[in-house]
């Protein structure tokens, strides 16, 4: 019976080891300092876990392998008279015991309580952290000397060890804080629009201007050799801008802009006064743009491609939208189409946002690189500019074009197979 209780002893304690191991790695720094404020009894355990991580790490293999070390011993001593009973064959008898003994651990002291302890690790930390710190203190020699022989082995190969600790977050930490609140939330329209913007200035290191930028189809401009002063007064009035970009002889060929209280205050010579836009790639991040307009005091950039063509222009607002969400300005795209019929299909506008319609309706429309559009998605899939009534299937989702208008899908019919 005694040595029935030991083996069980030793697999809850390899269960346990490898347990908090798993919890340890997978737990949210970030998460247990905004904890810490509320004096939790064990906050006094994990701060010195996540002040020495190697040292954290060593205690849970070196208990583990303690516990493995008892537990094979153990089975084999209980298992070898009853396969005598089988078989007289000592390479037998070792297989049949590694086997089973494998496979006990594998389930019982691996597999189950590392499913269990990352379900939430932050909280198995907490509850076993007392528990831990008694191990952490009477194998501390046999774990420090062991950190030790790996940091001089680690030197000797020419692999520098970095001894001294620091207690930073890592992006992953706000990412995994961040994520967690997001699916806390039962209704996505419910999530507080800080979460939002938190999420969306983390991924916005890798937003590109391609992604935020307004079309070269949509740029309102005007050639300066042939625009006359009336042109340029109307164009103000028809659009609402408060900018307007000018060109030389085409649209690839952009000079600068002129701004309407400039063009008011010498309307004589207002070409004179055309303000100088920077000239970004459409690969740039919209960061380092961000960065650009502080600079140089702007709030406008045209975006040009591989070839040197313009491919569309980027304000400070487009911008301020990838963390802020949808601002109204004078260059948003106004009358864009995005509504569900009664009998379960969408009519959408071609220049619609994919990620923007799978938020309104959850359609699960696949994004990539190559495209950001509805109209992006369907030309990347047909490779053909489609005509108006012209039916095309995608995966699931059949598109019929409603309306085509300078080389560009309109509007769009789509249907759910």
């Amino acid at each position: 019976m005694e040595i029935y209780l030991i083996i069980i002893i030793s697999l809850l304690f390899s269960a346990f080891f490898s347990g908090m191991e798993i919890a340890y790695i997978s737990s949210n720094k970030l998460r247990f300092e905004l904890e810490k404020s509320q004096s939790h009894a064990t906050d006094f355990f994990l701060s010195i876990f996540y002040r020495y991580p190697e040292q954290f790490i060593t205690t849970t293999l070196v208990g583990n392998n303690i516990a493995l070390v008892i537990f094979s011993i153990m089975t084999a001593q209980l298992m070898h008279p009853l396969l005598l009973t089988v078989t007289s064959s000592d390479l037998f008898i070792t297989l049949i015991e590694t086997a089973l003994a494998t496979a006990f651990i594998l389930l019982a002291g691996e597999y189950i309580p590392k499913i269990i302890f990352r379900s939430n690790p932050n909280l198995w930390l907490r509850i076993f952290s007392p528990l831990f710190f008694l191990f952490y203190i009477v194998l501390y020699p046999i774990s420090k000397i062991s950190v030790w022989v790996s940091i001089f082995l680690l030197r000797t190969v020419g692999v520098k060890v970095n001894s001294k600790h620091h207690h930073v977050f890592s992006r992953i930490d706000l990412d995994h804080l961040i994520q967690e609140s997001i699916d806390h939330q039962d209704d996505e329209q419910d999530l507080d629009t800080e979460v939002k913007i938190f999420q969306n200035a983390l991924d916005f290191s890798s937003v590109k201007l391609r992604d935020c930028m307004v079309p070269r189809t949509e740029i309102v401009a005007i050639d300066e050799a042939e625009a006359s002063l009336q042109q340029l007064k109307q164009l103000f009035i028809e659009t609402g801008h408060s900018k307007i970009l000018i060109y030389k002889n085409n649209i690839d060929s952009i000079i600068g802009s002129i701004h309407s209280s400039e063009m008011l205050r010498h309307p004589d010579s207002w070409t004179e006064h055309v303000n100088d836009v920077p000239i970004v790639p459409e690969t740039m991040q919209a960061n380092k743009l961000m960065k650009l307009f502080n600079q140089q005091k702007k709030s406008i950039a045209v975006v040009v491609d591989e070839y040197g063509g313009t491919a569309g222009i980027v304000t400070l607002e487009d911008i301020l939208e990838e963390i802020f969400g949808e601002i109204e300005d004078e260059h948003d795209r106004s009358g864009l189409i995005a509504k569900k019929l009664e009998n379960g299909d969408y009519v959408l506008s071609g220049r619609m946002e994919i990620d923007q319609v799978n938020e309104l309706f959850d359609l699960g429309i696949p994004e990539s690189d190559e495209y950001s559009t509805i109209a992006g998605f369907i030309l990347s899939h047909y490779q053909n500019l489609p005509k108006a009534n012209e039916t095309i299937k995608v995966m699931h989702f059949t598109f019929r074009i409603l309306k085509v208008e300078n080389n560009r899908i309109d509007l769009v019919k789509l249907t759910l197979n």
